[in-house]
């Protein structure tokens, strides 16, 4: 496929950039799901626009210039060569339109975030990475495959205010003013997803929880802009030095 870059703004390729790397760092990180959960990003500019993977490509696969643009429906807004999954956009469709400031979402299917999110318990507070993420996530209760659009106004009203969530018996899902943002709080959710599943599996009587009023403290130290600073100034241009070095392509 020729490249879009001379074709579209520099501010879209820019987010074409960067959202075909976070779709290379999922495939990296082993979390995509064959071809299917989604990651989108809004396009800049008055339009309701929104980049989304090609529903035919692996995670691997998916360049800066193969991203498909839709509208609010799912639909391709230019032309393109490839399909895409309108009724997997329903649950990103429904963040993007009712937070201005979620202008990238993030939607897996890991085993571990899958495990959590079957847990009465949801997250619990027991790692120092679980603490960092717990407080910004919400709960959203499974009603099936997400192709019901009634769907989304429950989905936003769980979502509220915070910036992620773990859908019940489906997978986890972050949101953020940039991809870069997005994506990292979504490395802090899984990790903390993770690290429950192996603690769980020693047992629950042994664990040992935080002592009182530390999680709150935790959740003071990691609030506020400094998290979009660490992920787009510190933590995102590393790991596009990271995908740089195994395969530049993602940015064609």
């Amino acid at each position: 496929m020729h490249s879009l870059k001379d074709k579209v703004s520099p501010e879209e390729w820019k987010q074409r950039v960067d959202l075909a790397a976070a779709f290379r760092l999922v495939a990296l990180y082993g979390w995509d799901d064959l071809i299917f959960t989604h990651l989108s990003a809004r396009v800049p500019g008055p339009e309701h626009h929104f980049l989304i993977n090609p529903y035919a490509l692996m995670f691997e696969e998916v360049t800066a210039s193969s991203l498909v643009k839709i509208d609010v429906e799912g639909q391709p807004v230019e032309e393109t060569p490839y399909i895409v999954n309108a009724a997997g956009f329903t649950i990103h469709s429904a963040v993007h339109m009712n937070r201005e400031d979620a202008h990238s979402v993030i939607h897996l299917h890991t085993p571990f975030g899958q495990a959590v999110s079957a847990m009465s318990d949801g997250l619990l507070p027991h790692t120092q990475t679980a603490m960092i993420a717990r407080h910004d996530v919400a709960y959203h209760e499974y009603e099936g495959i997400a192709t019901d659009l009634e769907e989304r106004d429950r989905l936003v009203a769980d979502l509220g205010s915070k910036n992620a969530m773990l859908l019940r018996n489906h997978g986890t899902l972050t949101c953020g003013e940039s991809v870069a943002t997005a994506f990292v709080r979504m490395y802090f959710l899984e990790r903390a997803c993770e690290a429950q599943v192996h603690m769980l599996a020693a047992g629950r009587d042994g664990l040992h929880a935080p002592p009182q009023g530390v999680e709150a403290k935790v959740e003071q130290q990691s609030s506020g802009p400094g998290v979009a600073m660490i992920s787009e100034r510190l933590a995102w241009p590393a790991l596009l030095r990271k995908l740089d070095r195994l395969d530049p392509s993602y940015r064609t």
